[in-house]
């Protein structure tokens, strides 16, 4: 029968301190002395409150019904205009199917956290495989987007349109098979009962003697690969791109770097305290830095909370990349317009709104 963790049994069964005083002071002559080692006790942060679990439930759940129409929106919007398709246009479709991939696997996390994992081992292996081809292909498409600006902006491509859409789609290819493989170490994760929580979890569990080489080595490769090398790549190519952009004059291209900055400041809120919190993570596992129960549990709390942060970039895409611009606006009131949904005077209206929008950027940015 299993006990609960929070009991008062519970509690006396992990803590040795008088069972070692009774070893040190024993009637028999005892030349080894024996000390409580904080490093070997488990460590019990107790059961999270039903109302915590509840809301990281609800906070799946919007996040799931705010991205999918979202970024439905930006495919459709997209899909509308095959034939006039940008190289940045092609990326920010592969950006939403990728989004809306993780949206779609929202509702397992949010059926765990409050039930535990009642989905079997092979959903735990395909959940995390499209968690982590999400994780690394939505940094590189944002990356090819920053590229591709720079190459719009800086070095005056634009006339090159149809040879930069033919390498966009090689590049896009590229991107997703990269994504995949990098994302293999997913399969590692399985399902299992877990002792602390009393639940069947999904985790990464390594079985072999080397596990804590092969988390080291998944670690470093998400670090460098999946956010440290694609953000030095974004901030270049962005900064390059506002230098240029302060330098030339009209309101419009001012409207555009808002949009840069405002790309890379999200990016950098939703997963800048995830990969920090992790490295953490790492270091205390290396005892680098000091143990202690305390530190154990609030390094658990904080990834799990940053990583549901970084969650909520598959929401801010569509905001920030499609609905901040005019030119997506545009065609988005007049595909609603062929649809019956606009009449003629509120597309008027929204038209001479927008008539001063430039075409510098010749996509949805």
């Amino acid at each position: 029968m299993m006990t609960d963790p929070n009991t008062s049994d519970h509690s006396k069964i992990n803590d040795f301190s008088e069972f070692y005083e009774e070893l040190n002071y024993t009637e028999y002559l005892n030349e080894t002395e024996f000390f409580l080692d904080e490093k070997t006790l488990m460590c019990f942060s107790g059961s999270m409150a039903d109302a915590i679990n509840i809301s990281f439930c609800v906070f799946y759940m919007l996040i799931f019904l705010m991205a999918i129409p979202g970024n439905l929106i930006v495919g459709w919007v997209i899909g509308s205009n095959r034939r006039s398709l940008s190289a940045s246009d092609v990326y920010l479709f592969n950006l939403m199917l990728a989004d809306t991939l993780l949206a779609l696997i929202l509702p397992f996390s949010a059926v765990s956290v409050i039930h535990g994992w009642v989905f079997g081992d092979v959903l735990c292996k395909l959940v995390y495989l499209v968690k982590e081809v999400n994780f690394y292909t939505s940094i590189l498409f944002l990356v090819c987007i920053s590229v591709d600006r720079y190459l719009v902006i800086v070095r005056a491509m634009e006339s090159r349109k149809t040879q930069r859409r033919l390498c966009s789609g090689v590049a896009c290819g590229s991107v997703w098979v990269l994504g995949i493989l990098l994302s293999l170490p997913s399969f590692y994760n399985k399902a299992f009962y877990d002792e602390h929580s009393q639940k069947i979890i999904c985790a990464e569990r390594f079985e072999t003697d080397h596990a804590d080489e092969w988390r080291l080595a998944t670690r470093i490769m998400r670090h460098l690969l999946g956010f440290l090398l694609p953000l030095m790549v974004m901030l270049i190519c962005y900064s390059v791109t506002v230098v240029r952009l302060f330098r030339t004059r009209g309101f419009q291209k001012h409207k555009a770097m808002k949009v840069i900055v405002a790309v890379v400041v999200v990016f950098l809120l939703c997963w800048t305290p995830f990969h920090v919190t992790t490295i953490v993570d790492t270091l205390l596992r290396a005892k680098v830095v000091q143990f202690s129960c305390f530190t154990r549990t609030s390094v658990d709390i904080a990834m799990f909370a940053t990583q549901n942060l970084g969650l909520l970039h598959c929401c801010m895409n569509p905001v920030l990349y499609a609905f901040v611009g005019e030119k997506f606006r545009r065609r988005l009131l007049q595909l609603l317009y062929r649809n019956g949904v606009l009449d003629r005077t509120s597309l008027s209206r929204s038209s001479r709104s927008s008539s001063l929008s430039s075409e510098i950027t010749s996509s949805f940015l």
